[in-house]
This record gives structure tokens, sequence and C-alpha cells, in this order.
């Protein structure tokens, strides 16, 4: 694919699902657009968001930090519609996203969008809501430029949709170093498929949730004897902005460090060379090995959680326990869980996993870590 859809675009997109916050929890709407216009002189143009990243307040961020403050072919905009997410009852619920939407980022119409994170638990909902249709009119009427969708499935779902939905112009897929091989998510599989289908490429998750920013030992040590000036974050998203087809590799970054460190190498983006190519092949055999949850902590499962157990926070200190067996985590665990439910208070609903993207079995793995209590 010599010429695709986002061939020219910028290979960095600005992913807003991890900005940076106020005390207070709510999004540091003045380091956002410090951030953007950071972005946007290197270069930048693809913004990222989603009806249900903070419940909204991502797509009102973009609106305040980006449409507000440029003019309208400065960037641009992809959003998505859940119709898997608990809140979403029904066919108009589904829909009304899309309008909500507009109104939040006050874009007018959206460059990029998506049905969201569909995976073998949720995607008969997008058929009985009728979603594809849906998006298919918003296409003819203008509002949306180009459709597709984000993917946390099989391989063989991915062809089933592909072939069943010839006509979507992109598909957003969880790509890094670390899932290419792994049996869960399968990166280089569905990758394979979408490039079968001839449907180019935004990327999701690169640096897997930031723990591809601060990998495991091994990992740094082979990164740094390379180059020790180079960030393990930027071999993370070189790694990915480097393969055939890719529209854009978004990165949720968090603060104004984070966004300067990417900009410093994605500027000028230079591919991996063959040595790179090499060292992140022995960095795959590392994190092959690797025992820790694969958790990316996107919060999905946490939403809908009757008990109010915080999945993430919890298998975030397990993994320090793996890593350190002698590291005693009782207190770490106590204030993470406090005023909120433990591990043993799962009642094995199963809401979590029908949620998560990375398809873990969260309930066996609650099971192991009421060892910390």
């Amino acid at each position: 694919m010599d010429n695709y859809l986002g061939k020219d675009i910028f290979k960095l997109g600005f992913g807003l699902m991890r900005l940076p916050k106020n005390e207070d929890g709510t999004i540091d709407i003045v380091q956002v657009k410090v951030m953007a216009d950071m972005f946007i002189a290197a270069g930048g143009k693809y913004f990222d968001t989603a009806y249900v990243y903070d419940d909204g307040a991502s797509e009102e961020a973009f609106r305040l930090a980006v449409a507000e403050r440029y003019p309208r072919d400065a960037y641009y905009v992809c959003t998505k519609l859940n119709a898997g997410y608990p809140k979403c009852v029904d066919e108009a619920f589904a829909h009304q996203e899309f309008y909500t939407s507009l109104e939040r980022t006050g874009a007018g119409y959206f460059d990029f969008y998506l049905l969201h994170a569909l995976g073998e638990k949720n995607v008969a909902k997008y058929d009985e809501y009728h979603c594809w249709d849906f998006v298919k009119a918003r296409k003819e009427e203008g509002l949306i430029r180009h459709y597709g969708f984000s993917f946390h499935g099989s391989p063989e779902l991915l062809d089933e949709l592909l072939t069943k939905h010839p006509e979507v112009d992109f598909v957003q897929l969880q790509i890094n170093y670390a899932d290419w091989e792994d049996g869960n998510v399968q990166s280089r599989r569905c990758y394979e498929v979408a490039r079968k289908h001839g449907k180019p490429l935004t990327v999701m998750e690169p640096i897997k949730g930031g723990k591809l920013a601060d990998p495991l030992p091994e990992v740094k040590k082979l990164f740094t004897d390379y180059d020790p000036d180079a960030s393990f974050a930027s071999w993370a998203v070189r790694y990915v902005a480097s393969k055939d087809g890719i529209i854009t590799v978004l990165s949720g970054m968090s603060n104004i460090a984070q966004m300067k460190d990417n900009l410093s190498y994605m500027k000028d983006f230079k591919p991996l060379n063959e040595e790179e190519e090499e060292i992140i092949a022995k960095a795959q055999e590392i994190f092959n090995r690797d025992e820790t949850i694969k958790c990316t902590a996107c919060h999905y499962c946490t939403e809908g959680c009757p008990m109010q157990i915080p999945i993430p926070d919890i298998f975030a200190i397990w993994n320090k326990k793996v890593q350190d067996p002698d590291l005693d985590v009782k207190q770490e665990y106590l204030d993470a869980t406090a005023d909120k439910g433990q591990a043993s208070a799962c009642i094995e609903c199963g809401q979590c996993e029908s949620q998560c993207p990375q398809s873990l079995p969260i309930i066996e793995l609650l099971k192991k870590c009421r060892e910390m209590e």
C-alpha cells in the first residue's frame, strides 16, 4: 500500500484517554492546551477521544483546548460510539452518543469515527442497534469523513467483520512489541488480517498503558546499552510507526514532559533500523517470559463493578509483588482498597470480564490477589 488513507498524516497521534488531572480529579485544561499547542506546532493533527472517556470530559477537553482555539482545517478528530458499555441500554442511546459527541467536541463533523472496542462479547450489540447502518448514513450526510471500528478480539472475528463490512475505511488495533505474539491480544495476527483486507490502521496502546515507558529491568538494559539517550517509550512508539499501512500511532499522553519526549523523536520520524529491530526481538523474548498481569489500566472494568473493586490498582500492586517477592505490599493494598471493595468482595458477576479489552480472566486473577489481604 504505497498510497493509503492517512499516508501523509503525522505518525504520532494525541490520545485523549489519559489526560493530566487536577487535584480534584478534573482534567487540567491549562496543561492540555499547552500540550495541544506543542503537538500542532510540531505538525501533529490527529486527536483521538471517545464518548466514554472520562465520562465525556475528554471530548469536552478537546473542544476547549483545540476546537475553540484552532481553525477546523488545523486538526483531525476521531471519536467513538460504544454500544457495549453498561449505560448503553438500547438503540436510541447508542445513536445519541454520536450527536452528544458532536456537541461536546464542537468539531462540526468527525474526520474519523469508530465503533468502539468490538470483540466477541459485544459485537452482537452493534448489529442489534444497527450501528453500522447508522454511521454509514452519517458519512453520507457529511458528518463523518471516514469510519471504521476499534477492535479487541480474535483474528478470526476481525476477518469475519472485514469480510462482512468491506466498506469501512480503517481499523484501530492494539499493537505494541510486548503484545505482538501475546495469546490474548494476538497483535501480529490481527495486523496481518487488516493488511490482507487492505485496511490502513490507527494504533492504540503502543506503550501498553504506560508499561513500556517503564519496562522490565532486562529490557531497560537492552535499550540503554544501545542508546542511553533514547526514552523507553520511544522504542515502543517507533516500533509500531515503522510498520506498513499506519495512519498514526496514538499515545495517551498525561503531561507536558511526555508530549515533549514523544515529539523529540516523532517530529522527524525515522523507522527502526535492522539493529534496533533485533534489539526489539530480544525484548519480546523477555516479555514472553513475564508472569505479571497484562492489565493496561484502562478502567473499563470498574465503571459497572457492583462492589466498586479498584481492579487495575489491585493488579498493579500484585505485579509489584510478582517482580519482587520479598516486597511487603499489604499496606499499599489496604490503602488502594480503602472505602472500596477488596479482591475478596468479588461476587463473580462477570461484568468486568465483559468489558476487558485484554480478555483477562479477571475473576480468577482477583482470587489470586486475595493473598495480599
